[in-house]
């Protein structure tokens, strides 16, 4: 049996644990990135890849711009096929009622210094030729972004590695904790700290937290440059796609650099098989459809699905795990762990080495989660 020692060992290679091992190292830690497959696997792999403020809460905004701005800060350094493009967001309101929603985001983005611009209905023809008529109009978030996650993910990991960590992928994780990582080879990694990256693997790792697993669908077309000019997300999308007890499909498209187009989304609870369910699929696609009618006609290229790791109130877990004073997590993202991977590796390393953060910690601790359960479906 082989025995190697870190300062900080970290479970899952994605972007959340990539970028938490890029951090680690920045600081001057010796880390070891553990992962039973390669860099930017599971939900990275499988992810829109959207830079995005959401606004659900306070704390999610919070985490979110905070992320946002970190990754406008990395951009000069991204290479190529990071495919970083600032496309910003649309938010499209179907009638009033929803153009009221889009004038509270409006106030409550302004009042943090988020750019935004309420579009009414002609400004949003404007930016967007092939939606359908009749829509009452949307807000603009411009700085919001989208990237290739897998390639995101290996530069991190990349940059990590360049820094000193150490790799470990290929061997499945036995038990972890206690300071230690036993893999099942019988390899096993020594460290003071041990950080659960393992996204919706999390809980199989970590008995007693706080995250389910939840599925979703992607389409990708095939090439059709300059259909989609922004990320386009309805407005029931934060009432349909952040239902917690039942399948739910919203309007939310894409553009890639290639001319593609990426359709979602959908949300799945309880679904454990990663096949792609078509009822759902179609569904997905009609909801697309319904607001940009020229996406029937396009041809798919790629259909996958993924499961992205839910907490009961929304939040990720970041920072230590009470029963075990080695063990931190960094986990629970959901579909946002493209977006707040960086700012999730800066608050994990600001408490592992009691600096200070940016924005406050409390609310994403796992140490909450007692009193989460009542959140439960």
């Amino acid at each position: 049996m082989s025995r190697a020692a870190y300062d900080v060992a970290i479970v899952g290679a994605g972007i959340v644990g990539a970028a938490c091992a890029n951090e680690c190292a920045r600081h001057g830690m010796r880390v070891v990135l553990i992962d039973q497959d390669s860099a930017g696997g599971g939900a990275t792999n499988a992810a829109m890849g959207h830079i995005v403020v959401m606004d659900d809460s306070e704390a999610q905004f919070s985490l979110t711009r905070y992320s946002q701005q970190l990754w406008q800060e990395l951009k000069p350094q991204l290479p190529d096929d990071v495919e970083y493009e600032q496309c910003g967001t649309i938010w499209v309101a179907a009638d009033e009622d929803e153009m009221q929603a889009v004038r509270r985001k409006h106030a409550y983005y302004s009042r943090d210094g988020v750019p935004v611009e309420v579009l009414d209905s002609e400004s949003l023809r404007r930016l967007e030729p092939n939606l359908r008529n009749g829509l009452a109009g949307g807000l603009l978030v411009p700085e919001d972004a989208v990237l290739y996650p897998p390639c995101a993910a290996r530069f991190l990991m990349e940059r990590a590695r360049a820094a000193g960590t150490t790799l470990s992928f290929g061997v499945q994780v036995s038990r972890m904790g206690n300071g230690c990582v036993r893999l099942s080879d019988g390899t096993e990694f020594s460290a003071p700290v041990i950080v659960n990256a393992a996204g919706a693997a999390s809980p199989m790792l970590t008995p007693g937290i706080e995250v389910k697993k939840r599925k979703g669908h992607l389409v990708i077309t095939d090439r059709y440059p300059g259909l989609v000019r922004h990320q386009l997300v309805e407005l029931g999308y934060l009432k349909s796609a952040h239902s917690v007890i039942s399948d739910s499909v919203a309007f939310n498209v894409q553009p890639r650099r290639t001319g593609q187009v990426l359709i979602g989304s959908s949300r799945q609870f309880g679904a454990e098989n990663n096949e792609v369910d078509h009822q759902i699929l179609a569904r997905m696609v009609q909801r697309a459809s319904h607001y940009m009618p020229a996406l029937a006609h396009t041809s798919a290229i790629r259909v996958w699905t993924g499961f992205r790791a839910a907490t009961p109130d929304k939040l990720p877990l970041i920072g230590p795990w009470p029963e075990d004073s080695t063990l931190y997590l960094a986990t629970g993202h959901e579909g946002l762990g493209i977006t707040t991977s960086l700012a999730t590796a800066r608050l994990l390393v600001a408490q592992i080495t009691g600096g200070t953060t940016e924005i406050p910690v409390e609310p994403y601790l796992p140490a909450r989660t007692g009193s989460m359960e009542h959140l439960h479906a």
